[in-house]
C-alpha cells in the first residue's frame, strides 16, 4: 500500500476523487495508527508518521469511499493524570462523515476491568464497536436555494425523525422512521399546510445508546448523546451506513427546502457519549482526554454541567476548532439553514461561571458562514448559575422558558399572573430590549420533546414514567400542569370539553404572541404519552406521532392551520421592534399601539395588574401604529385586533372598549369545539358586552 505525506487540514478522511488524506490531533499519543477495517474482520494498520502541531496525517491512493476505518492511540493510560490512552480500542475519528454499525456493549469498549477503573483493559474492542466511513462529498444539490426566511415570518415545528415518520400510513414501510420520510410529499404536505417555515430536527448527529438503557431494552430514542459531530444518525438512513445517510440526508433537505421549509438541527456540543470515568472508550477519551474535556482537580474524574457525566472543555483550543468546522460542514455541505444549541449555557463556561463573552461567541460572531443562520440557544444547564434566559448575545435567540411557564400558569389559573403574561405576550421585552435585541429574540413555545405533549398537559396533574424504569424518579415534578378534574382518561364529557378548550386557548395564545412560535411535533394532532414527561428512552408508539385516519377532519389540527394562519396574514402579531405603549409618529392615529382594559372596559391601573384573583383582562393591538418599515421602506397598515382572555374559572362578561374601534368582527373563540367561526363572524359594536365561556379566549377584528 502506497502511503503519501498527505496534509494536517482539513481534520477527518477527506476523499479527493483519486484517494484519501486522513488527519486526526492528538497531544497525548506518542504515535497513531489508522487502522483500514475489512470486511472479514481483518484490518491493515498505518503508522501515521507525518505530524504538524500534534496532527498526524497521511494520504493514500486508492482508497475510496465506502472504507471503514479507525484510529488506535499508543499513549500514556495514567488515569490520575487525566491520560487514558489505550491502544487497543478502536477509536472513531472526530471528523468522521459517516459511522457504520452499532456498539455490541461489553467489556472491551471500556478502558478498564469492570470493577478496577484504575487498572487498564487490554481487550480489543474493533469488533465490538463503531467505525468511520470515508465518504464521497460531491452531490447534486441541483437549484437548491435555501429559504433564508425571516425570523418575522418563521414558524418552527419541533420534530424527531422517527418519532414524526414512523406510524404515517401514506408513507412506504421501508422509508418510515428515516430521513426520506422527511422528504415524502405526505410529510411535507402537511408541514405546509400547518403553516410550518422551519422543521427543527432533535439530534441527529451520530448518537449511542448508552449501555445502562440496552440492558434495560430501551433506547436512547431523543438522541442527546452524541459521538459524531459530523456525521448523520446511521440508524435514520434507510439506504445503509457506508456513507448512504450523507446522501440521504442531503436529499431530504433539497427537498424541505423545495417546499420552502428551512432544517434547524438541534446540536450537542456540550458534551459527548463517553460519559464520566466509567463510560466506554469510543474516540475523544482514548485520543486525547485532557484536551477535550473539562477534568476535575482530582483529573481521574470529570466536571459535569451537563448531568451526563462529562462537559467538553471549551478553553481548548481544540474543542473550539471542531465545534466550528462542524457547524461550518453541516451549513456549507449539508445545506442546514440553522442550530439549536442543547444545554447551551455550557458552552458558554470557559472556566466554572457562564460567560456570555467567552470565546465560542466571540467564534459565533465573526464567522462569515455560522453567523448567517439561525442561531437558537436552549438558555440553562444543570450547572450553577445555569439558567442564563435572556442572558444571550445578541446574535442569538433563545428558548423562552419564561414564557412557557407563565402562559402554562395562566390557563392553570394561577394567582398574580397577569402582568407577567402581558411581558410574554408581547415579546418579553424585560429579558431582549436591554441589549438591543427585538421580540424575535424569544422563541415562544409552551411544550416540546422534553415535559408533556399538549394533550397531556391538559390532562395530568402528575409525571407516569414508570415505563422508564426508574421508579418515576426521573423527568421534572413540577410541569405546571393541569388535568381539568380527572388525572388521565376520562370519559367525562365537560372535562374533555374543557381539556379541548386548554388545548385551543394555549394554541391561540401561542400563534398570537409577540415572537417566534414553536410547536411540538403531534400537538396539533392531540398526541398523548399518557402522562411520561420524560420520553427520552422510550423509542415506540408511546413517544410516536399517532396519525388518525380521519385527520383532514380533525377539529384540532384544523384550529391550529387556522390559528398559523391568522398570524401570517397579519404583521401585528409579527411585529419586529417591541411596543411603545403611546402613539406613533407619523401614523395619524392617536391611539397607542397597544392598551390594555379590565373586563369592565377601562384602563388597567397598577392596582388591577397586582390584583391576586385578576385572571381576565383585554389588549388592543393597533394595525395602523406599525412602528417598524416593511421592506421598502414603506409604511405598514394592519387590522386591528381586540384579544379578549378569560383564563378565571368562571364565565365573565366583557365590555368592548369605547374609544378603540366602533365595530368589530369576532374571528376566534376557543370556546367553541371548532374554536373560529364557520363563515362570517357575529358583528360586535363599541360598548356591546360579550360572555366569555371560563378558560376561553375571544378575538375580535377591525379592519383598516
Amino acid at each position: 500500500m502506497q502511503v503519501w505525506p498527505g496534509q494536517a487540514y482539513p481534520l477527518g478522511a477527506t476523499y479527493d476523487g483519486a484517494g484519501t488524506n486522513f488527519a486526526v490531533f492528538s497531544e497525548a499519543a506518542r504515535r497513531i495508527e489508522l487502522c483500514l477495517l475489512h470486511d472479514d474482520g481483518s484490518e491493515t494498520a498505518v503508522e501515521l508518521r507525518e505530524t504538524d502541531a500534534f496532527v498526524r496525517h497521511a494520504y493514500l491512493p486508492g482508497v475510496m469511499p465506502g472504507q471503514r476505518y479507525g484510529f488506535r492511540a499508543h499513549g500514556p493510560y495514567a488515569p490520575e493524570r487525566g491520560q487514558r490512552c489505550n491502544s487497543s480500542k478502536l477509536l472513531l475519528d472526530p471528523y468522521a462523515r459517516a459511522i457504520s454499525g452499532q456498539i455490541d456493549w461489553g467489556e472491551a469498549v471500556y478502558g478498564y476491568p469492570f470493577g478496577s477503573p484504575d487498572r487498564r483493559n487490554d481487550l480489543d474492542s474493533a469488533p465490538h464497536t463503531m467505525s468511520s466511513v470515508v465518504v464521497n462529498p460531491y452531490f447534486d444539490w441541483g437549484n437548491d436555494r435555501r429559504p433564508r426566511t425571516e425570523y418575522h415570518h418563521t414558524v418552527i415545528y419541533e420534530a424527531h425523525v422517527k418519532g414524526l415518520t414512523m406510524t404515517h400510513p401514506a408513507l412506504p414501510e421501508e422509508l418510515r422512521g428515516t430521513y426520506s420520510a422527511l422528504a415524502h410529499p405526505a410529510i411535507l404536505e402537511h408541514l405546509t399546510e400547518l403553516g410550518v417555515t422551519a422543521l427543527e430536527l432533535m439530534p441527529v448527529h451520530q448518537f449511542v445508546n448508552d449501555h445502562r438503557l440496552v440492558e434495560m431494552g430501551l433506547n436512547n430514542y431523543w438522541g442527546y448523546n452524541t459521538i459524531g459531530f459530523f456525521a448523520p444518525h446511521n440508524a435514520y438512513a434507510s439506504w445503509g451506513d457506508r456513507g448512504q445517510q450523507v446522501l440521504e440526508f442531503k436529499s431530504a433537505v433539497r427537498a424541505l427546502h423545495e417546499a420552502g421549509i428551512e432544517v434547524i438541527l438541534d446540536v450537542v456540543y456540550n458534551h459527548t457519549a463517553e460519559g464520566n470515568h466509567l463510560g466506554p472508550t469510543l474516540s475523544f477519551r482514548g485520543l486525547d482526554n485532557a484536551s477535550y474535556y473539562r477534568l476535575a482537580d482530582d483529573r481521574r474524574y470529570y466536571m459535569d454541567t451537563t448531568g451526563t457525566g462529562n462537559s467538553l472543555l471549551m478553553r481548548s483550543p481544540h474543542v473550539l476548532q471542531m465545534i466550528m468546522d462542524s457547524l461550518r460542514y453541516w451549513v456549507t455541505e449539508m445545506h442546514v439553514d440553522g442550530f439549536r444549541f442543547d444545554l447551551a449555557a455550557t458552552l458558554a463556561r470557559q472556566f466554572h461561571e457562564v460567560d456570555r463573552l467567552s470565546s465560542f461567541f466571540d467564534l459565533v460572531q465573526q464567522d462569515p458562514v455560522v453567523s448567517q443562520v439561525k442561531l437558537i440557544a436552549e438558555p440553562w444547564d444543570v450547572g450553577e448559575g445555569g439558567y442564563q434566559v435572556g442572558n444571550f448575545p445578541p446574535l442569538w435567540t433563545e428558548w423562552n422558558g419564561k414564557y412557557r411557564d407563565t402562559v402554562r400558569d395562566l390557563w392553570r389559573g394561577e394567582p398574580r399572573t397577569l402582568a407577567e403574561f402581558a411581558g410574554r405576550l408581547t415579546g418579553s421585552s424585560d429579558l431582549y430590549q436591554d441589549d438591543g435585541r427585538r421580540p424575535l429574540a424569544s422563541i415562544n413555545f409552551v411544550t416540546c420533546h422534553d415535559g408533556f405533549t399538549l394533550r397531556d398537559l391538559v390532562s395530568y396533574n402528575e409525571k407516569h414514567n414508570e415505563a422508564n424504569g426508574e421508579g418515576n424518579r426521573d423527568g421534572e415534578s413540577h410541569n405546571r400542569s393541569w388535568n381539568c378534574g380527572a388525572e388521565g382518561d376520562s370519559d367525562d364529557l365537560r372535562i374533555l370539553g374543557l381539556r379541548d378548550r386548554q388545548t385551543r386557548n394555549f394554541i391561540a395564545t401561542l400563534m398570537l404572541s409577540q415572537g417566534v412560535p414553536m410547536l411540538s411535533h403531534g400537538d396539533e394532532l392531540g398526541r398523548t404519552q399518557h402522562g411520561n414527561n420524560n420520553a427520552y428512552c422510550q423509542d415506540s408508539e408511546l413517544a410516536w406521532v399517532h396519525w388518525p385516519e380521519d385527520r383532514e377532519t380533525d377539529p384540532l389540527l384544523a384550529f391550529t392551520r387556522a390559528m398559523a394562519r391568522l398570524r401570517r396574514e397579519h404583521p401585528v402579531f409579527r411585529r419586529r421592534r417591541f411596543f411603545h405603549g403611546r402613539p406613533v409618529e407619523g401614523t395619524h392615529d392617536e391611539l397607542s399601539d397597544i392598551a390594555w382594559f379590565t373586563p369592565e372596559g377601562r384602563e388597567m391601573t397598577r392596582d388591577d395588574w397586582g390584583a391576586a384573583q385578576a385572571r381576565a383582562m383585554s389588549v388592543f393591538l393597533n394595525g395602523h401604529a406599525i412602528s417598524e418599515p416593511g421592506p421598502r421602506g414603506e409604511r405598514i397598515y394592519d387590522d386591528s385586533f381586540l384579544l379578549l382572555f378569560n383564563a378565571s374559572a368562571e364565565p365573565k362578561e366583557f365590555v368592548v372598549p369605547v374609544n378603540h374601534g366602533r365595530q368589530w368582527e369576532l374571528v376566534v373563540d376557543t370556546a367553541l369545539p371548532e374554536g373560529v367561526p364557520q363563515g362570517t363572524g357575529a358583528k360586535v359594536k363599541a360598548g356591546d358586552r360579550l360572555m366569555l365561556l371560563d378558560r376561553s379566549l375571544t378575538v375580535l377584528q377591525r379592519p383598516a
